[in-house]
């Protein structure tokens, strides 16, 4: 069996999507998820000028060397861009193994490890009083597991809020709009939300909150520990992680489950976060850290440190994303929960899937391969969007993180 042709379809039925499809002489193909929220473009120029006219010829079932071949042939190695390029081939290459087997994904891995997959979703007010009630919308739906955000006391906006009547999406504007940020705000209002919360709805339901890397360390530190009270689930992102031992100084001060990784895009980029036990989840995605592949060196890596998987899946990820996720968490001994904001009806139109959802828990399909289809033909009829993520500012103007 030899690729013969592969292609990038571009399509945003309410938001930008990335996939590529791999064809092979056999008339056995395969997609991945390529996309990169505001930088969808830049992936679609990696795999067309570079990767696709080096993939054809290959031997699709050599998943290994192919990763091999894109990762450690590359001279310019790593970042997001060439790094989600390759985790689209390598995923549409596991959908094509399976589909050759007749075997989902899960069972190419060893088998599932559980039954059912923990998932928890967003609960994202404008106000503390809003906030309440989405969380109690959430349990009355099933989950477990609730992320809260909510609007901050004396601040316009912030993140995970969405504008009114709407749901959230960070991308909302050509260019990137500006936000502004007050951490000390931020600080004295979260212990007052979370108290509220564990007040209203006790300690039955696991909670969880983003940062979104707005702190320094002692900050961090000092948020983990003023949130002890109300057992989080985890506390995600509280810092920017270029820094390594940044969460170091976090974990000498805090009980406060850590959880980081979304944006990394390598082994390398959480190596010392694992193996020093400085987190408790790992959230690296399949889409930005090389796929199946090298997302399995991760967990297994992690799994030595009693560090769990936490998958980010956010609606930046595709169906396809998400369907290929799944199948991980199903079979990830040290798995630890998934992450779920539902896909619009428009959205989930573009893409067929097998897996399932019930009460807070998803379950994979048996379809062979990762069971996600996109409808190219439906696809053509929502043309890409250029939409940016915002930037931040603190209230004296400085740029900050986002």
């Amino acid at each position: 069996m030899k690729i013969i042709g592969a292609k990038v379809i571009v399509c945003s039925p309410g938001r930008n999507f990335v996939t590529l499809k791999i064809m092979t002489d056999e008339g056995v193909y395969g997609v991945g998820d390529a996309t990169l929220n505001g930088r969808e473009k830049s992936v679609v120029s990696y795999l067309e000028d570079y990767m696709i006219p080096a993939l054809i010829g290959k031997d699709p079932q050599r998943i290994e060397d192919i990763w091999q071949y894109f990762y450690r042939g590359a001279y310019w190695r790593r970042g997001p861009v060439g790094m989600t390029a390759l985790a689209a081939v390598d995923v549409a290459l596991w959908d094509i193994k399976g589909k050759i087997a007749g075997q989902p994904v899960y069972q190419l891995l060893g088998g599932r490890s559980r039954d059912h997959i923990m998932t928890y979703t967003h609960a994202n007010g404008k106000c503390k009083a809003s906030t309440l009630e989405e969380v109690g919308e959430a349990v009355d739906a099933g989950y477990k597991a609730v992320r809260i955000q909510s609007g901050v006391p004396g601040m316009v906006s912030t993140y995970g809020v969405a504008k009114e009547g709407r749901k959230y999406e960070p991308a909302d504007a050509d260019l990137p709009s500006e936000n502004v940020w007050s951490t000390e705000k931020y600080l004295n209002f979260m212990p007052e939300l979370f108290d509220a919360v564990r007040s209203q709805y006790g300690y039955d339901v696991h909670l969880l909150h983003d940062v979104h890397h707005r702190l320094t360390p002692i900050e961090a530190a000092r948020l983990g520990k003023n949130l002890e009270p109300f057992r989080l689930f985890w506390l995600e992102d509280c810092v920017p992680a270029e820094n390594q031992e940044s969460f170091k100084l976090i974990r000498q001060h805090t009980t406060t489950p850590l959880a980081v990784g979304e944006v990394f895009n390598s082994i390398h980029d959480c190596r010392e976060l694992i193996q020093n036990q400085y987190i408790d989840y790992i959230r690296s995605t399949i889409v930005h850290a090389g796929g199946i592949t090298q997302v399995r060196r991760i967990a297994d890596f992690a799994a030595l440190y009693n560090v769990r998987t936490g998958f980010h899946g956010a609606t930046d990820l595709s169906p396809v994303c998400l369907g290929a996720a799944l199948h991980f968490d199903y079979w990830v001994p040290n798995f630890g929960i998934q992450e779920h904001m539902p896909h619009s009806e428009e959205m989930e139109s573009v893409f067929s899937f097998d897996y399932t959802f019930e009460k807070g828990f998803f379950t994979p399909g048996e379809t062979p391969g990762h069971g996600v289809d996109i409808d190219e033909k439906l696809a053509a009829k929502y043309p890409y969007k250029r939409a940016a993520l915002p930037v931040n500012r603190l209230e004296d103007g400085t740029l900050w993180n986002w």
